[in-house]
This record gives C-alpha cells, sequence and structure tokens, in this order.
C-alpha cells in the first residue's frame, strides 16, 4: 500500500511515536460516537493542545484496559497512519502494556473499518 509519510497528520503525530502522554477522553470507553452511532470498544480521546490538520487537537486511541476513563498517561506505541484521511490516530497503552499489530488491529476495528491504514511503529 502506498503510503504519504509527509502528510501533516503524520508529522504532527511522529513527534510523539515512543514518548509519554497524557490523554485526555472525550469519547470514553461504551460511549456512542456523536455523528454516526456506533459504540467505542475502548477509551479514546485526544492530547490536549497539539493541533491536528483538522483544527481539533491530536486524536488517540488507549488500550490495554477495560476501565472508563477521563483521563490516563501512557506511552505512544504506534500511529494509526490513515492512507484515505488525514486524520491520523496514536496508539497509547500503560508503561507495562505491548501489543501485536493484530492486537491493535482487533481493538481499533469498530471505527478503523471504514478506513485505509497502516500501523506505523
Amino acid at each position: 500500500m502506498p503510503s504519504d509519510n509527509n502528510s501533516k497528520s503524520f508529522l504532527t503525530a511522529k513527534k510523539f511515536l515512543g514518548k509519554e502522554v497524557e490523554i485526555v477522553f472525550d469519547r470514553p470507553l461504551g460511549s456512542k460516537h456523536p455523528k454516526f452511532g456506533f459504540v467505542y470498544e475502548v477509551n479514546y480521546g485526544y492530547l490536549e493542545g497539539v493541533r491536528a490538520p483538522d483544527g481539533e487537537d491530536l486524536d488517540a486511541y488507549y488500550l490495554g484496559t477495560h476501565q472508563v476513563l477521563q483521563k490516563a498517561r501512557g506511552v505512544v506505541r504506534a500511529i494509526i497512519h490513515r492512507l484515505d484521511d488525514d486524520d491520523d490516530k496514536l496508539v497509547v497503552t500503560p508503561e507495562n502494556v505491548l501489543m501485536t499489530d493484530d492486537q491493535i488491529k482487533q481493538a481499533i476495528n469498530f471505527q478503523e473499518r471504514w478506513f485505509k491504514y497502516q500501523i506505523i511503529r
């Protein structure tokens, strides 16, 4: 699959790969998407104050826990690099949680199934 690793979204997300970050969750585990109605199967939020190309804060999936959270710290393990949309997402886990690409794909499928993407580490 060809990839645009120079997209604004990717270049923003890439700065955080391997770093510890704090995520604020505006769509916690079990909540519904406000427009499309699907249920978030993981905590989903953003890095406060880090602007993505869409004008919103940089989005992040928080994997490796099944608790509903408001905020959490973790390590950016990967980037969901969308190939058909300039809106990449961070994959963040608690420090002691490692996941394979297949585990990540399974966890984010509820939303990413509508997009072509690569997992970048």
